[in-house]
């Protein structure tokens, strides 16, 4: 009798999986630095630029005056997807893996550490850059150490996670979304960028996410 329990168990709940709806997580990631060339990213043409370098697997931004970039000339979607990588801050106090990206027909920047190196947020949202709007928060990133970031952009929505910890969620329906003024529009439609500091980065990745 145990055994026929243990069967008819088990035979209930694949029963019950099969009827559960297929949950799509995207397509598959795809790979966007190869570790070792620039490949598809190029300088951006910041006014005072540092150099950009790869090594050890990742892209260092050298320190600019005030501001060292890198923009992808490649296809990238403008709403429906998930983009993650790695970065650390190796020298200064400031932001050092900021990441402008496409949000619809618009773009925003994840600033990582900015304002002197502790405040994270997504500028611009009617207007209010990261440190005045709702996504600001606070963040201690220690120089050396690697992080993990991971962005999910939707027509209605923007999330953000470092390190699996959830930073901002924000609704943008019907909102502005903006750029900053200044040579951050230099980073879009994808960019990073490092603010007077050094910054490394790798394992960049997206993948396209079903609508919904």
């Amino acid at each position: 009798m145990p055994h026929r329990c243990t069967w008819f168990l088990a035979l209930l709940i694949c029963l019950g999986a099969a009827c559960l709806p297929a949950q799509s997580q995207g397509d598959a990631w795809q790979q966007m630095f190869d570790g070792s060339t620039l490949g598809s990213w190029r300088e951006s043409p910041f006014t005072g630029k540092g150099k950009v370098e790869t090594g050890a697997g990742s892209i260092h931004l050298l320190p600019g005056a005030p501001m060292t970039g890198v923009t992808w000339t490649g296809d990238f979607p403008k709403s429906n997807y998930e983009i993650r990588w790695e970065a650390r801050r190796v020298q200064g106090n400031d932001f050092f893996s900021s990441l402008t990206f496409p949000v619809g027909e618009a773009f925003a920047t994840w600033v990582t550490g900015g304002w002197g190196g502790d405040i994270v947020g997504m500028s611009s949202i009617d207007g209010w850059d990261a440190s005045e709007n709702e996504t600001r928060s606070y963040f201690n990133f220690e120089n050396g150490r690697w992080y993990s970031f991971r962005l999910e952009v939707r027509p209605a929505r923007v999330r953000a996670w470092i390190d699996s910890s959830p930073v901002f969620n924000v609704e943008i329906e019907g909102r502005q979304i903006s750029l900053r003024r200044g040579e951050i529009n230099l980073s879009a439609p994808l960019g990073f960028a490092a603010y007077s500091t050094r910054g490394e980065i790798r394992k960049i990745e997206y993948r396209v996410l079903p609508a919904r």
